[in-house]
């Protein structure tokens, strides 16, 4: 009878253990899995954040060129089909990159700073006048600077 008593011990015991370290090792197997899942969602969103400001960076460089192009005396012959088709271009990719920050993220400040960047660099190719211009670019480089600042936050 004790060596039932025993084996029947050994058994539960054999079955107690083996549900605990299974117990155990789900546990960290689960953090292991969130940390990965973290991990590839901040590369992801330092990725889509950078790439959107740098298209910004691109889109308002050939906003502003073109703007000159346009506006300033003796240099409207520069306008060409290629500098609109750049323009064009670089507007596609900046909105592209948008679009992608605004899939990584879930803060609704960067939505709206995503949206209002991207409609402040627009507005560049219809400033009046020169100082209307050098006002829309500082706005719009301290928009830039803003949006990035917004996403730090979520990259750290």
């Amino acid at each position: 009878m004790e060596a039932v008593v025993a084996s029947v011990v050994a058994v539960i015991g054999t079955l107690l253990g083996s549900g605990i370290t299974h117990f155990f090792q789900s546990r960290a197997a689960d953090r292991s899995e969130r940390f990965a899942r973290a991990e590839r969602l901040r590369q992801e969103r330092i990725d889509a954040y950078s790439a959107y400001a740098g298209a910004l960076l691109d889109y308002r460089r050939v906003v502003v060129h073109r703007w000159f192009v346009l506006n300033e005396e003796g240099r409207c012959d520069e306008d060409s089909p290629e500098l609109r088709e750049e323009m064009y271009k670089t507007r596609y990719t900046a909105q592209e990159a948008m679009f992608r920050a605004q899939m990584v993220t879930d803060d609704p400040d960067v939505l709206d700073r995503t949206e209002e960047v991207m409609s402040a660099v627009t507005e560049l190719h219809w400033a009046r006048d020169r100082q209307a211009l050098t006002d829309l670019r500082a706005t719009t480089r301290q928009g830039i600077r803003d949006f990035i600042a917004a996403t730090v936050r979520h990259v750290r």
